[in-house]
């Protein structure tokens, strides 16, 4: 390393979010950088530690102390290089993946790991800014044509790795335009989407194809699709939320988070939304029902549509501000996370069940919660209602952020006649091929809905075994 005693000289800095103030206001992103100085410094904190953790914590397999030493000495090309290895968009990781190289860093030990995720984000804006990342599209064709159905991350991600080994790539998508999770379901004061546009533009003059408002299944047919193609990658995603079946449910002002945030990222690229269709914060009680990364997004996106109050409940207990016994370093921290969006003014309680929407005339205008306590029964975890903690609580808006449960079924699943697994996902063999031969699939339409970087990982190893399938024909 550069600089092996770094961590002994110099703190973690980390970059810090633009003043509140002024973020609630605009949809910018809301992280700050470091300068090209300090930044240097910060990454001369990764220390010769011998077993490097945080290459084994990351799902892509980041070769974090490399491009951290090249990243230190100045070598920006060499750094974007390294880390371009193993992940087709340093640029989107580095700026949403909750980065669990850094909980398995050997200095997270003590609470001061590398700041590895902003170290990236930054290394691959200076490489654009430098002229560096350019288009490479492959030298030779093989002859073989790839449809990839679904431009999330997984599907994007298999669609770079199959164009560079030489094959023809097509990537289909339903809506508008290409990004999928990353384009409407992440706000645009995490992600700005000319990040997205930007590695777009270069996938087009490396040669992938894309085709939008393209419904695979309806517009072109499982035998045409077998017909056109030498083989088919499913990344659909797993977009079947996880409902919640209560009383009042169907009062208007009930509505998936999903629904809203789209929604809203689309007004912020330019379109309009019809006014009976809009789902607006401006001015509500509104109530977040899940705890996870979606609910917080739902958190930032109504402030910023000026709510009269947020709130986000969560099923489940409160988690520890540290890490408790049997949750040691390096494994991934279940502890208390608070999100940008958090402090922009939000209450957080935990621990409560919704029990059912209260309604006037068909709208929305209260919530009935209960306090839930958990305990262990022959080892499985059982909720049971804390009596008299029952409470009604004033709600014009509520965002149902629980998660998903599955990919959509009904519409192309059925219709390739893929099989499903016990839990809904589509099944796959140890190469990533469903039961339908020619047909892979990769990422959470397999695995359930998880990180951006897992599905990223997803998309290079199904990529990996299509291009095997494809060459050698297995």
């Amino acid at each position: 390393m550069g600089d092996p005693r770094g961590f002994m000289t110099v703190g973690r800095i980390d970059a810090g979010y633009r003043p509140k103030e002024e973020r609630i206001f605009d949809y910018g992103e809301v992280e700050q950088t470091l300068n090209e100085k300090d930044r240097k410094l910060q990454a001369s904190r990764c220390m010769d530690c011998g077993i490097p953790f945080c290459h084994w914590g990351c799902p892509v397999g980041s070769k974090i102390p490399e491009w951290q030493d090249a990243v230190y000495k100045g070598n920006k090309a060499e750094a974007y290089y390294i880390l371009h290895s193993t992940n087709s968009f340093p640029e989107i990781t580095g700026r949403i993946c909750p980065a669990p190289c850094e909980k398995s860093c050997v200095l997270a030990i003590h609470d001061e790991a590398v700041t590895i995720r902003e170290n990236e984000c930054a290394t691959v804006e200076q490489a654009f800014e430098a002229g560096i990342v350019v288009a490479n599209p492959p030298k030779s064709r093989t002859g073989k044509k790839v449809a990839v159905i679904g431009s999330g991350p997984a599907g994007l991600s298999a669609a770079d790795l199959l164009n560079r080994a030489g094959h023809t790539v097509t990537v289909f998508e339903k809506n508008d335009a290409i990004g999928g999770l990353l384009r409407y379901g992440i706000p645009d004061f995490k992600l700005n989407k000319r990040v997205i546009d930007r590695r777009l533009a270069l996938f087009v003059d490396e040669g992938i194809e894309f085709k939008t408002n393209v419904n695979v299944g309806v517009d072109i047919t499982k035998k045409e699709l077998l017909k056109d193609y030498d083989a088919v990658v499913l990344a659909m995603g797993a977009e079947q939320p996880r409902d919640l079946e209560v009383e009042g449910r169907d009062l208007d002002g009930v509505h998936y988070a999903m629904d809203f945030l789209t929604q809203q990222n689309k007004v912020v690229s330019g379109q309009t939304i019809p006014e009976n269709v809009r789902i607006l914060a401006e001015d509500k009680n509104v109530l977040v029902i899940g705890g996870g990364d979606t609910g917080s997004d739902c958190v930032g996106t109504s402030v910023r549509q000026k709510a009269k109050s947020v709130t986000q409940i969560e099923i489940l207990p409160k988690p520890p501000e540290k890490r408790v016994d049997n949750n040691p370093w390096p494994y991934w921290p279940n502890t208390l996370r608070t999100s940008s969006s958090h402090q922009e003014g939000c209450t957080r309680r935990w621990s409560l069940n919704t029990k059912r929407f209260i309604g006037e005339n068909g709208v929305l205008k209260q919530a009935e919660i209960v306090q839930v306590e958990w305990t262990s029964e022959n080892g499985r975890w059982v909720m049971n209602e804390v009596e008299g903690t029952t409470e009604i609580i004033d709600v014009d808006l509520a965002l149902l952020s629980m998660g998903f449960t599955q990919p959509v079924h009904n519409g192309l699943l059925d219709s390739l006649g893929v099989e499903y697994d016990p839990r809904g996902n589509v099944k796959v063999d140890d190469k990533k091929q469903t039961s339908v031969d020619r047909i892979f699939a990769a990422g959470d339409i397999e695995k359930g809905a998880s990180l951006v970087v897992h599905a990223i990982q997803a998309g290079k190893v199904v990529a990996e075994n299509v291009d095997a399938y494809l060459r050698n024909g297995k």
